[in-house]
């Protein structure tokens, strides 16, 4: 598995070569190659800045002689007229990196202060927002970094790193129970420690979870009675996860319910992102 320097480097090269391709002629043929000059990333709308770290790698990678010099980091509350980070070096690549490092740092922050906004509807409990697999394909890396930013937790980065078995899984294998001893015997014999999650309709398929002693157990497209009612049965036993359907307006009422954790699609799923901008100075 890849790291995650080496997976946001992949993407910069795809990022790169989509963008640039084999040249911006428009910077190319109107700015000469000795031109120096600044820019600075200007905060047009209030939230949470997230990207930074990610902005400078792609400085770095495109031409490391660009300077950055950062004012406000990764996590800082924002608002608007606020000034990021100023960049000096070579114009040509102030401006052909541009719009790669936008995409990237208007996401991310779309991101976190998305997150952060749900967190504080749960403030004063101990439920935590968890973010999805519901990413943009090759900005996982970056959506899920971006949900830790805005003060939520990751989920599973993917399919490698939890045995998380959900209704499909449960229907081909027959059962939970076939289900999680499968999981287990694979697990044993490559060697692995990942916990098990098991996804739950209903009364009798918590009851059978528990006796198989799972880390977690998410509870699907439950209602509030129901949860607290699936809450009650699991009496600590486990982790309690609610997913599918919960939104801003109800998470509060999920989250008085006891469970650890509620997961949200719409964090990385349909996020809009921060509008900033970055502008000669």
């Amino acid at each position: 598995m890849e790291t995650r320097d080496q997976l946001i480097d992949d993407l910069l090269t795809l990022a790169f070569a989509e963008d640039v391709g084999d040249g911006d002629h428009t910077t190319l043929s109107t700015i000469p190659a000795d031109a120096i000059g600044k820019q600075q990333l200007i905060v047009k709308e209030e939230g949470i800045l997230a990207g930074v770290d990610v902005a400078r790698m792609v400085f770095e990678k495109f031409d490391p002689s660009l300077k950055m010099t950062i004012y406000i980091h990764d996590g800082a509350h924002v608002k608007p007229g606020d000034v990021a980070f100023v960049v000096e070096g070579a114009v040509r690549s102030l401006l052909q990196t541009e719009r790669t490092m936008l995409n990237i740092m208007q996401r991310m922050s779309g991101i976190a202060t998305m997150t952060a906004r749900y967190q504080e509807k749960l403030a004063g409990l101990k439920t935590k927002v968890l973010d999805t697999r519901k990413t943009t394909p090759g900005m996982r890396m970056l959506e899920k970094e971006a949900v830790k930013i805005g003060g939520g937790m990751n989920h599973r980065i993917g399919l490698f790193d939890m045995i998380l078995i959900k209704d499909n899984h449960v229907d081909f294998a027959g059962s939970i129970t076939n289900a999680v001893n499968r999981a287990r015997a694979y697990l044993k014999e490559k060697g692995k420690d990942l916990k098990i999650e098991v996804e739950v309709r209903n009364t009798p398929e918590i009851e059978e979870a528990l006796g198989l002693g799972v880390d977690r157990i998410m509870l699907d497209n439950f209602t509030p009675e129901r949860t607290r009612e699936a809450v009650k049965l699991i009496g600590g036993r486990c982790e309690i996860e609610s997913s599918g359907g919960i939104t801003l307006d109800t998470l509060r009422e999920y989250g008085e319910c006891g469970v650890d954790y509620i997961s949200v699609g719409a964090l990385t799923h349909s996020v809009k992102g921060l509008d900033m901008s970055f502008k000669a100075c």
